[in-house]
């Protein structure tokens, strides 16, 4: 995996939790630069830490599956993708004022679910150890950033632009499940 489809993948994950944010942002009357630290940390935590779980959950069994991870990884990042399509096509969801731990920690587990999907998926790109810290690290960072900038375009412009930022992540999900199956059958 190269850094573009690194970056891509972050982004793309981040995306969920950046729509999170712009609600939590939506919600707050007074935007503080805490409730952008703190939805930062809960998003940003748990996007760096479901692909590590993930990874280990893929590595227990990438033995039994090699001959056919190119399709797993490509079915999981199209679903994955589709899901967030959908979600975003969907109803809106109720806004909540509250960055309290059992308001922010199921937020934070909702929107980092499709990060153990990609971590599952990285233990059969055979990244290495340097690999998937390298790539944890820049997805929490890279979550981190977004949410808490979503935070402050929520505060600014309401919902005007969550619903596309869930399709542009599961589109970039989606191409990027393709273009893993075009390479592993050698048409890339």
């Amino acid at each position: 995996m190269n850094t573009i489809d690194l970056l891509a993948i972050a982004v793309a994950l981040s995306m969920d939790a950046f729509a999170v944010s712009m609600c939590k942002g939506l919600s707050v009357k007074e935007l503080k630069l805490k409730h952008m630290a703190v939805t930062g940390l809960y998003f940003g935590g748990f996007q760096a830490l479901m692909p590590a779980i993930g990874y280990v959950l893929g590595v227990q069994f990438s033995s039994l599956i090699t001959n056919f991870d190119h399709w797993i990884a490509f079915v999981l990042l199209v679903l994955i993708g589709g899901s967030m399509i959908k979600e975003a096509l969907g109803e809106a969801e109720e806004l909540n004022d509250s960055f309290a731990f059992k308001v922010m920690l199921p937020l934070a587990v909702a929107t980092s679910i499709d990060a153990l999907a990609i971590g599952v998926n990285f233990a059969f790109l055979n990244l290495g150890i340097s690999g998937i810290v390298v790539s944890v690290i820049s997805i929490g960072i890279i979550t981190f950033v977004l949410s808490a900038i979503g935070v402050k375009i929520g505060n600014i412009f309401g919902l005007k632009y969550k619903s596309k930022a869930e399709i542009f992540g599961g589109v970039v999900l989606i191409f990027l499940g393709f273009k893993i199956l075009l390479e592993h059958l050698g048409y890339l």
